[in-house]
């Protein structure tokens, strides 16, 4: 029986393999063999920086360069958590900022987007134009307003002044009223035919179909403010409340010229949370395009 079983399914799978290839457009094989060379050049600096972590402090320098490493030690990892830098500290506070901006700028964002595309009032298209605009400017323009107005708070050295300047993000109410400029508008003037309020429509109809973007978002957002430097570098000084960026450098300092595994090592740890992110969100972004909105 197992004879006849294994018989059977070799006809399968050759007649899939058949189709497969029939599938196949070899015009197409050489983009994807410069593709799949570009994606290994472009993961050497990761496995080197996975392989420098693990090597100790004296051959961290070696030549030629090791990109897989040949044992797995630990010391590197364990000095970087046992230094006089609160490592994991600065580690909670950069998870802390990065997911309260997330969280903040897709709300905010949200309502923006809805206002600039369902709501008609005077001054739309100028705010929105101002909007733009805002694009343009880069941001180490605007550190010194930005230091000033915390210092007036007195919100300098604490978690907030990295929160609250991230709140406002003309690139994120841009993505996301220009894909609510793609949905129907059939459920939504529907329910307010029904009676139903805008606040109710943003809620119950508008966001669940913001599916694509709010994942697409949060990418971005949580990526930029975990790589942030310049504005935890101003904003603050003690490291009960420094993020890792900042960090980094301090605990490059603290262990001298034989930091590089230390170093490399902090930063295997830091880019974890990354590919977390970008992994999980990778998946709600193809769920959330396959059964968002109204079918045109």
């Amino acid at each position: 029986m197992q004879s006849q079983a294994t018989l059977s399914a070799r006809p399968n799978l050759t007649a899939r393999v058949h189709s497969a290839l029939r599938v196949l457009d070899w015009r197409n094989v050489p983009v994807m063999i410069l593709l799949g060379i570009g994606a290994v050049l472009m993961l050497l600096p990761f496995l080197w920086m996975f392989a420098a972590s693990m090597r100790p402090a004296n051959q961290a320098y070696q030549l030629p360069p090791s990109f897989f490493p040949t044992q797995f030690n630990l010391d590197s990892y364990r000095a970087a958590l046992e230094s006089p830098i609160p490592f994991l500290r600065m580690y909670l506070n950069s998870f802390i900022v990065a997911a309260a901006t997330t969280i903040g700028v897709i709300f905010t964002s949200a309502m923006a987007a809805f206002a600039f595309s369902r709501l008609r009032f005077p001054g739309t298209s100028v705010l929105f134009g101002l909007l733009l605009i805002g694009l343009m400017v880069p941001p180490a323009l605007i550190v010194i307003p930005l230091f000033f107005g915390m210092a007036a708070f007195g919100l300098l050295d604490s978690l907030w002044s990295l929160i609250l300047p991230a709140l406002a993000n003309p690139l994120a109410i841009f993505m996301m009223r220009q894909f609510m400029e793609g949905q129907p508008r059939e459920y939504e003037e529907a329910a307010f035919i029904d009676g139903a309020k805008y606040w109710t429509i943003f809620r119950r109809i508008s966001l669940p179909q913001m599916g694509p973007p709010i994942a697409a978002l949060s990418i971005i957002v949580f990526t930029s403010s975990w790589n942030n430097f310049l504005l935890p570098l101003i904003f603050v000084r003690s490291f009960d409340v420094m993020t890792l960026p900042v960090g980094l450098t301090a605990l490059s300092d603290s262990f001298g010229s034989l930091s590089l595994s230390v170093v490399m090592a902090s930063v295997t740890m830091c880019v974890l949370p990354l590919l977390v992110v970008f992994l999980v969100a990778q998946r709600f972004i193809v769920e959330s395009i396959a059964s968002t909105g109204i079918k045109r």
